[in-house]
């Protein structure tokens, strides 16, 4: 990567805004995992890892900005996935880019993992939409340790705008591959109950913030 490249082109941030106005669920086998709390929470298998891609399409009650906030808050990752012990960003080549190490009981391996993040406001026929955009990278300044699995595959797409009220309609599209010899039916299994716990988190963390102030 160049000094200065960005690792997001305009196009992957407009694509993002065009998802959560119209979710692309057509022309490939997604099914609906699950609804709950007024999300619906769709998965694609992704056939040679055996792991499955989500989006999740609802919305929360908090505000485009706020979700944004908390969403790439590290203090917030940090204290409400225990797993997490150690995260912090860092500028390279002028992206933030951020390293996040995950200890687990004994029976898994620890991981950790290095990924860039960009977050934009953008204006998208007619509309402001906040997009946060994840994905894994390769740096030397972060080798990989003997102790640790790199986690390589990660890739998150946010996008939000607001309903007009306090609330915002917000779309999450994601594919993580912890690595290692996890079998893929327990991620997956992890996944699928994991996610309605963490958009129930995100919200109340929201909420708290607001009362608050």
């Amino acid at each position: 990567m160049e000094p200065g490249a960005g690792s997001f082109s305009e196009e992957q941030f407009r694509e993002a805004c065009a998802e959560l106005q119209g979710p692309a669920l057509s022309g490939a086998a997604w099914e609906l995992l699950v609804e709950t709390r007024g999300f619906s929470v769709y998965r694609l298998l992704d056939q040679p890892t055996g792991l499955y891609e989500y989006k999740i399409i609802g919305t929360l009650r908090a505000p485009p900005g706020l979700l944004a906030d908390t969403f790439t808050n590290l203090g917030y990752i940090k204290r409400r996935i225990p797993q997490v012990t150690e995260a912090y960003e860092t500028e390279c080549n002028g992206e933030t880019v951020i390293y996040m190490k995950m200890e687990f009981p004994f029976l898994l391996s620890n991981r950790d993992c290095v990924y860039v993040q960009q977050r934009r406001e953008l204006d998208f026929r007619g509309r402001k939409i906040q997009v946060v955009l994840a994905k894994g990278t390769s740096m030397p300044q972060f080798p990989e340790r003997s102790d640790f699995i790199r986690v390589r595959q990660c890739q998150v797409k946010l996008a939000m705008e607001s309903d007009g009220s306090n609330r915002s309609k917000v779309l999450i599209h994601c594919f993580i591959n912890p690595g290692g010899i996890i079998p893929s039916w327990i991620i997956n299994l992890v996944a699928k109950h994991g996610i309605p716990g963490f958009l129930a988190d995100l919200e109340d963390a929201c909420l708290r913030y607001q009362r608050r102030t």
